[in-house]
């Protein structure tokens, strides 16, 4: 089993232990495909060797040069390479998050910031291109605020807002209360 530390060579105990041969055997099939796209090794390794998708995965990643899932230390690692209006509107979002839950710490969990109360994650942010993502991680929640939510692009546990939002800290707040209600 894999540990928290996202080191993908904690995979190797159980990909020899369910194949019965050794990792050098799996880093020789690697060097024979290769040349291959990401899911075409994927799909080689589950369709002819039995490969779960997370063993796979750890495989193939690992013999591409990602020794470990684990993207982001910290939330400044995280913030570091988006521009000054990107970093503006996340650091602003998780303040926000954070005043509305006392006692809640921002942690980087799934490579993304994440407001933690406890052991219970309460709101998440995702930078991409041309927006910003609040994870809310509830259907339930963002279903509970779809008039508020208008606006904005959803998904099932997602919102989609501008880079450049100016922060609507009661909603943030909010989201957030309602998913710790939710919690309880």
């Amino acid at each position: 089993m894999a540990t928290s530390s996202g080191d993908r060579e904690a995979y190797w105990p159980a990909i020899e232990k369910k194949h019965g041969l050794p990792m050098s055997h799996w880093f020789d099939v690697m060097a024979e495909i290769s040349d291959r796209k990401y899911p075409e090794q994927i799909a080689y390794l589950r369709e002819n060797h039995g490969f779960s998708q997370a063993h796979a995965n750890a495989l193939v990643m690992y013999t591409r040069g990602s020794k470990s899932s684990r993207r982001f230390t910290s939330v400044d690692d995280y913030l570091a390479p988006l521009d000054e209006q990107k970093r503006a509107t996340v650091t602003s979002i998780l303040s926000a998050a954070k005043a509305a839950s006392p006692g809640s710490e921002v942690v980087i969990a799934w490579n993304k910031p994440m407001v933690r109360l406890g052991g219970q994650y309460l709101l998440g942010v995702d930078v991409a291109t041309h927006h910003v993502l609040l994870l809310p991680l509830s259907a339930d929640v963002i279903d509970r605020f779809r008039d508020r939510l208008a606006a904005y692009p959803r998904k099932k546990k997602t919102v989609q807002v501008p880079v450049d939002w100016k922060v609507d800290k009661r909603l943030v707040a909010d989201l957030v209360s309602a998913r710790l209600a939710e919690l309880d």
